[in-house]
């Protein structure tokens, strides 16, 4: 009763909502983490004389103002998160706010190139002032993201000042000067880059601006639009342009020792997946790098070699790092000791992380301080990459598991963790994944396939870690798209595909795609076919021995998989009946419900009525019947492994489409599982000094073959194989000179003769010294006998 009169209370707030205005809706509901978006705020009107300003996240505050159809406007600010961000309203100038909604703030690199300046040949931006680039650069963008005939194109830099890890580390944009003001809102601008005056060439990093000449220079908040976060190459210093190499190499060589002082954060990263189809099948743990995208045609500036990166979703959890991993065209990790494009880890999360705001947090910017500028330096700029390896040498696979994963489909059936396969026709809601001492709760809503059809299909899946949002995706009205809701409220994805929550992410690229990835690192996929959800769950080894739920627990043993709420175990998984026994009992509860109820549909039916509905009875088994219409039909389209779920779904669903799509769905899971197949890794062997290896691939079944330069003779194996227990086969190469050898052989010959002088010599003398003693003797006896005759003379 008291979970019903808490959700009559969520609904009433949202009528108040819609009704009084005290929450809205604003369009757009996103743009850049640097501001300068105006948007409209929906659901609400105001006086022509109210002052409005907003608020974001609690501390920023810009100023708005009414239209003549007495609409209100904002602009967002320049922020230091991404994420969603409360936006509160005030119409009094900020006496009081009585209007809230969301803001979202989108990285640089994730916003849509549409709602961005660009940078005409990027590359001559950021490097220009190198031998052979100069000239006059170019940039271009939409004249109707700004509101003016005129506009100042500004520069700003980014720094981050006191010291790391300190209390006074802070991060800082300022309007460093203008490159051109009241210039005409054509949408183009070029210029003749100067060195930067009054100090402002020592700005580093930074971001070009097109805002209204109406306002100040420099005026925070405005509205206007950015260029990316880029490297300032080109308003440096003169001595930068008169020898880069060498200005490269004097900040390389000062990285090196900062990086030396400071704390490392290497230990606290996760390892690579140690195969490009096992890095993009992770996808609770690790996603696309959106600057090495092998959908995008690969266009990989910082990883020459490379056809495809990705990132650790999560940043480490002491020092906000990140782990980014990077594969070739043969789906084999990329290392730095064998490639500049190599793999790299970073010490600031390039998605930046909670609590955001200060370094190493900064989206984007932290880790274009630590870990993008120094590539320059050492790697772009100069070819002194050796100091920026040693400081970002590659993880390798070596301590890579890949996640466990299980489904579930069509009507519904479902894979477990271990790999058990049933079917469970109950209707209503279940507890998919429950696992206490992890804190998370993946839930999923049952409804019938039709009102004549004693079968069920998934409509609905809502999911819960620790403390954080819930997520809740589901058939939308339709029936044709995904619905997705956070704590109960609708989000969009018509604007960006990433929305960055309070402790999960989602992703959707389109309306049937959506992927929930948590601080776990667990993965919830939802995939729509036919009408039809399937659900694929992906956890890391941290998960292992603690899942209950209808996908079972995640030990590795099958025969447990089914056990009912009060521990007694299915022992015959084949029986349907037994089957449908241990189903019940991951009935939810009234409290422990995720789901939200807004319609008299899901009220009635789901959050007053019985978790699991009793007096529905599916059909067992499939009906064998060669004169049944769908018979041919089903013969057709179902066969090979997992056939019987799409035969159950024609046969029983009467839908070929939902046959079609359990056939398509079983055939995914079984690829994701090819691709997390565990591979051993025997991890990374340098080539021999003064000589080189043949091969790159460090997994299982990879060979090595090791040559030595010209005059040098090898020592240990040509060839080392990585074998099934992660060690490689062989001893080490090595590379011995000529010289080497001379030197042993010489000093073994002379070592021999010194040695054999030596004894020769002590030979010698005992053989003197006995002499000696001898002839003493003798004379000492003759001695003594001449004296005893005198006496006795």
């Amino acid at each position: 009763m008291e979970r019903f009169s808490m959700l009559i209370f969520v609904l009433l707030v949202a009528c108040i909502c819609r009704t009084l205005e005290f929450c809205v809706e604003i369009s757009p509901y996103s743009g850049s983490i640097m501001g300068g978006t105006e948007f409209v705020i929906l659901n609400a009107t105001f006086n022509n004389t109210s002052n409005l300003v907003c608020r974001f996240h609690g501390n920023t505050v810009t100023e708005g103002y009414v239209d003549g159809d007495r609409r209100g406007h904002c602009v967002s600010p320049l922020l230091y998160r991404t994420g969603l961000v409360s936006v509160e309203i005030s119409s009094d100038n900020g006496t009081t706010f009585s209007r809230t909604g969301t803001w979202l703030s989108v990285h640089t690199g994730k916003l849509d190139s549409k709602f961005k300046a660009a940078m005409v040949n990027s590359t001559q931006w950021q490097y220009y002032g190198t031998p052979d680039v100069g000239g006059t650069l170019n940039m271009t963008w939409n004249p109707s993201l700004v509101r003016a005939d005129k506009v100042n194109i500004e520069l700003w830099g980014y720094r981050e000042t006191g010291e790391p890890y300190e209390t006074d580390w802070r991060a800082e944009w300022k309007y460093l000067y203008t490159l051109a003001k009241d210039h005409p809102n054509t949408g183009s601008f070029s210029f003749v880059p100067k060195p930067g005056q009054n100090g402002s060439s020592s700005w580093e990093l930074g971001s070009v601006r097109v805002s209204s000449n109406v306002h100040q220079e420099g005026k925070s908040h405005v509205q206007a639009v950015w260029t990316e976060d880029h490297a300032l190459a080109w308003q440096l210093e003169e001595k930068f342009r008169q020898n880069s190499s060498a200005w490269a190499l004097d900040k390389c060589l000062a990285w090196d020792k900062l990086e030396e002082k400071i704390l490392s954060f290497i230990r606290e990263l996760i390892d690579c997946p140690c195969t490009l189809a096992q890095a993009r099948a992770d996808t609770g743990r690790f996603h696309t790098d959106y600057g090495c995208d092998i959908e995008k045609g690969s266009v990989c500036t910082y990883h020459p070699g490379a056809v495809h990166c990705v990132r650790a979703i999560q940043a480490s959890p002491l020092y906000g790092a990140g782990q980014q991993c990077c594969y070739d065209s043969n789906g084999t990790q990329v290392l730095t000791g064998d490639s500049i494009g190599g793999s790299t880890p970073d010490r600031a999360h390039d998605w930046g992380s909670p609590p955001y705001d200060i370094p190493p947090h900064v989206p984007g910017q932290s880790h274009w301080v630590y870990d993008v500028l120094s590539f320059y330096y050492c790697c772009l700029w100069s070819d002194n990459c050796q100091y920026y390896f040693k400081h970002r040498p590659s993880s390798d696979c070596r301590q890579y598991k890949t996640p466990s994963t299980a489904v579930v489909f069509g009507d519904p059936h479902f894979v477990t963790f271990d790999g058990v396969s049933y079917s469970f026709n109950g209707r209503g809601e279940y507890n998919l994944v429950t696992s206490e001492s992890m804190r998370l709760r993946v839930q999923g809503r049952t409804e019938p396939v039709s009102g004549t059809i004693n079968a069920t299909k998934l409509t609905a899946v809502a999911m819960k870690e620790s403390y954080f949002d819930i997520v809740e995706v589901r058939l939308a009205s339709d029936q044709n798209s995904l619905e997705v809701l956070r704590d109960g409220k609708s989000l969009s994805f018509s604007e960006q595909s990433w929305i960055d929550l309070n402790g999960v992410s989602v992703f959707s690229p389109s309306p049937t795609n959506v992927t929930a990835m948590f601080r776990s690192g667990a993965g919830v996929e939802v995939r729509l076919r036919e009408g039809i959800m399937t659900t694929t769950v992906l956890l890391p080894e941290s998960f292992k021995n603690t899942t209950l739920g209808l996908l079972g627990r995640m030990n590795g043993d099958p025969a447990d998989d089914l056990t009912l709420n009060n521990g007694q175990v299915v022992q015959n998984q084949s029986n349907p009946e037994e089957v449908f026994s241990f189903g019940v009992s991951c009935a939810i509860t009234q409290l422990s419900s995720l789901f939200t109820y807004d319609t008299k549909y899901l009220l009635d039916t789901y959050a007053s009525g019985p978790k699991h509905h009793v007096g529905f009875i599916p059909v067992f088994s499939i009906p064998e019947n060669p004169n049944d219409p769908l018979a041919k039909e089903t013969s057709k389209i179902c066969s090979g492994e997992g056939s019987q779920f799409c035969r159950y779904d024609i046969l029983v669903g009467r839908s070929p489409s939902m046959g079609n799509a359990s056939r398509a769905s079983f055939q995914s899971h079984i690829s994701l599982m090819k691709a997390l197949a565990p591979v051993a890794a025997c991890g990374y062997v340098a080539a021999p000094a003064n000589g080189e290896k043949l091969g790159v691939s460090y997994v299982q079944g990879a060979k090595l073959t090791f040559s030595c330069n010209d005059g040098y003779t090898l020592q240990g194996s040509q060839d080392r194989v990585c074998q099934e227990n992660g060690q490689w086969s062989g001893e080490m190469a090595q590379c011995v000179g000529p010289s080497n050898n001379t030197g042993i052989i010489a000093g073994s010959v002379i070592g021999g003769i010194v040695l054999i002088l030596i004894i020769t010599m002590a030979v010698l003398y005992c053989k003197r010294q006995s002499r000696y003693d001898n002839v003493t003797l003798s004379s000492s006896t003759q001695r003594t006998g001449d004296t005893a005759l005198q006496q006795r003379l």
